[in-house]
C-alpha cells in the first residue's frame, strides 16, 4: 500500500490531473448512469469547502502579523507597485470578463439569484458580513467577515505579537497550507467526479466553454505582464521597460512556469537580483514579501472565475460591485496560498460578494482545477518574476533619484 501511495505521490499532480480528466470524460460518455463516481468530486468539493474559510483566516493573519519584520520607509515604493499592479489586474480582468462575458453549465442550483443594486443596499450588506462574528463568519462561510477580521487581528498581533508568537502563527499557516496540499492530492479523483456529473449530464460541448474560460483568463495575464507591468515600469523609470521585463521572464518566469510555486521560486529570484545589482539587504526581504503579496496572477484567476460564476446563475452584476470585486480579489489574492492551485480556494470569497451561493462557488473552483495545467502555471510565472520586476524598479526609482546610473 505504501508503494502505491508513493507511486501515486510521485507522479506528477498535472499528468495525475489529465487521467482523471480523461477517465472522468470516458465513463460520462460511454457509463452515464454510473452515478456513484460523483461521489469522488462531492467528497472534493466538501473538503474544499470545509478547509477554505481556516485556510483565509489563518493566511491573511500570519502574513500581515509578520509584513512589517524588518521593513522601513525604503520598501513602501516595492510595497505600493505590489499592490497597484494586483489592483490593476483585477481591474484588467473585471472589464475583459464585462467584454467577454463566459459562461459555464454548473451542476449544483444557486441558492441566491441576485446580487444587491442599489448602493445602499451594497454596502449595507458588504457592512453586516464585515461586522459578523468570526467565528460565525468561519462556519457560515463569509469571506468578507472573515478577510475584515484577518486583517484586523494580523495589524493587531503586527504590533503587540512576541517573535515567538509570529513564528508560531506562521508554522500554524504552514500547518494549513499542508493540509491543503493534502487535499489538492485528491484532486484527480475529485476532477474525475465532477467532469463526468457534466460530461454525463452537458456532453463533450462543456469543454468549448472552459477554452473559452481559459482564454480570457491567459488573454488578460499576458495583457498584464506585457502591457500593465511596463507600463507601471516605464513609466516609473522614464525609460523602456521591456528589456528588464523580458529577462524578469526567462529568468524567474520559466522556472517558476513548471514549478507552480512562488514559494519555491524566491531562491531563483534572490540569485537573479544578484546580478541585478540589488542591494541583498533590500532584496532579502522585498523578494519574499513579493511572494505573499505580489499577485497580479491570482488576482485575475480569482475575478474572472468568479465574475463567470456570476454570469452563469444569471446574475446581473453591475459596475459598483465590479469596482468592489476588484478590491476584495486584491486583498484576497495577497493572503493566497503558496501550494499550487492556492489562488482557486479564494474564489467563494469573491463570490460571496455576488450573490453567488458557496456550492456554486466550488463548482468554480473545480473548473479551475481541470484549466489549472496551464491557468496555475501561468499565474505562478507573472507572479513570480513580478516580484523581480517591481523589486528592481522600485529601488533602480532611488538610485535614479539620486543621480546614480542603471542597468539599461
Amino acid at each position: 500500500m505504501k508503494k502505491v501511495l508513493k507511486l501515486y505521490t510521485d507522479t506528477p499532480l498535472i499528468l495525475r490531473i489529465a487521467i482523471g480528466l480523461v477517465i472522468g470524460i470516458c465513463l460520462g460518455i460511454f457509463l452515464p448512469k454510473a452515478t456513484f463516481v460523483e461521489i469522488f468530486g462531492n467528497v472534493f468539493v466538501g473538503a474544499l469547502k470545509a478547509i477554505a474559510p481556516i485556510l483565509v483566516f489563518i493566511l491573511v493573519i500570519a502574513s500581515l502579523s509578520s509584513a512589517g519584520k524588518g521593513i522601513g520607509k525604503r520598501f513602501g515604493t516595492v510595497i505600493f507597485f505590489y499592490i497597484l499592479t494586483t489592483f490593476l489586474a483585477a481591474a484588467c480582468a473585471v472589464l475583459a470578463s464585462f467584454i467577454f462575458k463566459v459562461k459555464v453549465p454548473l451542476t449544483i442550483a444557486p441558492e441566491l439569484n441576485s446580487a444587491p443594486t442599489g448602493l445602499g443596499e451594497v454596502f449595507s450588506a458588504l457592512l453586516g458580513n464585515m461586522v459578523a462574528n468570526p467565528i460565525s463568519a468561519i462556519i457560515n462561510g463569509n469571506y468578507i467577515g472573515i478577510l475584515t477580521w484577518a486583517v484586523i487581528l494580523g495589524l493587531a498581533l503586527r504590533q503587540i505579537a512576541s517573535d515567538g508568537t509570529k513564528e508560531m502563527l506562521t508554522n500554524l499557516s504552514d500547518a494549513v497550507s499542508r493540509v491543503v496540499g493534502w487535499v489538492i492530492q485528491l484532486a484527480p479523483f475529485g476532477i474525475m467526479g465532477l467532469v463526468f456529473s457534466s460530461v454525463s449530464e452537458y456532453g463533450l460541448n462543456i469543454f468549448l466553454d472552459y477554452g473559452k474560460l481559459l482564454l480570457v483568463l491567459v488573454g488578460c495575464m499576458l495583457f498584464v505582464a506585457l502591457v500593465i507591468d511596463p507600463l507601471v515600469v516605464g513609466i516609473s523609470l522614464r525609460r523602456n521597460p521591456y528589456p528588464l521585463v523580458f529577462r524578469c521572464f526567462r529568468e524567474s518566469g520559466i522556472t517558476a512556469f513548471f514549478t507552480r510555486s512562488s514559494a519555491a521560486n524566491i531562491p531563483v529570484n534572490m540569485s537573479l537580483c544578484g546580478k541585478l545589482g540589488l542591494d541583498k539587504e533590500y532584496y532579502s526581504v522585498a523578494i519574499p514579501l513579493g511572494a505573499t503579496i505580489n499577485m497580479d496572477g491570482a488576482a485575475t484567476t480569482i475575478t474572472v472565475l468568479s465574475l463567470s460564476a456570476g454570469f452563469s446563475q444569471g446574475i446581473e452584476i453591475n459596475i459598483l460591485l465590479a469596482i468592489l470585486l476588484s478590491f476584495v480579489a486584491t486583498l484576497g489574492a495577497c493572503g493566497a496560498s503558496g501550494v499550487a492551485g492556492g489562488s482557486l480556494l479564494l474564489i467563494p470569497m469573491a463570490c460571496s460578494l455576488l450573490g453567488v451561493s458557496s456550492d456554486v462557488a466550488m463548482q468554480m473552483v473545480g473548473i479551475g482545477f481541470i484549466i489549472g495545467v496551464v491557468q496555475d502555471s501561468l499565474e505562478t510565472a507573472i507572479n513570480s518574476s513580478g516580484d523581480v520586476l517591481f523589486c528592481a524598479t522600485a529601488e533602480y526609482r532611488e538610485r535614479l533619484k539620486r543621480g546614480e546610473e542603471i542597468p539599461k
